[in-house]
């Protein structure tokens, strides 16, 4: 079995979150989960609620993660594959259920909210999936002996998904739902991912370069979109940052010579 092998049991696993949606949805505790959560999250400021969302942002995910073009390349190929496949998922998902946000059952007032109002396609939460999603193709991607550190991802994906019933955008059954089509994304992605030649990862091949052409364009859509609320600016800035320095050492990576093998 290789090395970077996703286990059987391991396909199972999103059955949970999914499960403890539909307990949930049917059992009439919808605005009741909801609102405990949403209360309780109030107890902690909201700039650390709002940075944990840019944490579930496709675009601020990929900032974040773009120093492992050099670093990890494999590892950022299954993030960028499964972050794809988050993308389609959560777009086809929430056009088939279209189900109500809170902001479209509840009273105003009756629950705190930080951004702008959202009513429509609740099911799943996109930052959640995208998030579990991230997670899973990092964690599946890497060998095995690896591996264990990175299940603080999936801690830091659930912390993304509880800031989304924080800032009063989703329900708890948008998160879980959202968490478990996240972990089959990343799964597929880092499937995908695994079966790339690892002769094409380096920084000077074609595949590298379209990474880094992406990194141009997420430098654009920071400086000229607000990602999801205003409190995420410093965090903007500082992806930017990010992906700077990686293409600085990018490009300077095309004029070293590699070590003879």
């Amino acid at each position: 079995m290789s090395k970077n092998a996703i286990p059987g049991f391991a396909w199972f696993i999103p059955l949970v979150p999914l499960a403890l949606a539909a307990i949930i949805y049917f059992g009439d505790l919808q605005s009741s989960s909801f609102l405990l959560i949403n209360q309780f999250t109030q107890q902690l400021p909201d700039t650390l609620w709002a940075w944990l969302t840019f944490l579930g942002n496709g675009w601020g995910l990929f900032a974040l993660a773009f120093p492992l073009l050099l670093l990890a390349p494999r590892i950022l190929t299954a993030g960028i594959f499964a972050g794809a496949i988050a993308a389609v998922t959560s777009s086809v998902l929430k056009g088939i259920f279209n189900l109500p946000r809170p902001a479209g059952i509840l009273t105003e007032g009756s629950f705190y909210r930080i951004g702008e109002v959202l009513l429509h396609r609740a099911f799943p939460s996109g930052h959640t999936l995208t998030a579990f999603a991230i997670a899973s193709a990092f964690y599946f991607s890497a060998s095995k002996e690896k591996r264990m550190p990175l299940l603080l991802l999936f801690v830091v994906a659930a912390f993304v998904g509880l800031s989304r019933n924080a800032v009063g955008a989703h329900w708890l059954t948008d998160v879980l739902g959202g968490a478990g089509f996240g972990i089959w994304c990343g799964m597929i992605g880092a499937w995908l991912a695994n079966l790339f030649p690892a002769s094409q990862l380096g920084p000077k091949k074609i595949w590298a370069h379209i990474i880094a052409l992406g990194g141009v364009v997420a430098t654009y859509s920071h400086f000229t979109q607000k990602m999801d609320l205003e409190l995420n600016q410093p965090l903007q800035y500082a992806s930017i940052a990010v992906i700077v320095i990686t293409l600085v050492l990018y490009g300077k990576a095309q004029f070293t010579q590699a070590p003879p093998k």
